[in-house]
């Protein structure tokens, strides 16, 4: 039976095993990564594409207001819940015209 100590012996020299391994296919697998990104002309967008749920630089962004108030000047983009002084009426008479 094997002692305790040993087996011990045994796992660092098998953890040592595995870094040198991991090092030397490591660098073999960059290498090979270098040459393809080099002979395809590779970008990172290529790569690395965004993630599929990640937002766009424009959203978020704010929108032109698409419709005034004449009373109170008050503004809405025509996204969302209308706001109260534009329920039930006819919109066009609220267009902002540039």
């Amino acid at each position: 039976m094997v002692s305790y100590k040993e087996l011990l012996e045994q796992r660092q020299a098998l953890e040592l095993q595995i870094e040198e391994a991991r090092r030397r296919e490591m660098a073999e697998a960059l290498a090979q990564v270098r040459a393809l990104v080099a002979d395809y002309a590779l970008t990172p967008e290529d790569v690395f594409p965004p993630a599929r749920g990640s937002r766009s630089s424009a959203s978020g962004s704010k929108v032109a207001p698409k419709y005034r108030n004449p009373a109170t000047g008050e503004t809405w983009t025509g996204r969302g819940k209308p706001p109260k002084w534009i329920q039930g009426q006819d919109r066009d008479q609220f267009l902002i015209r540039d």
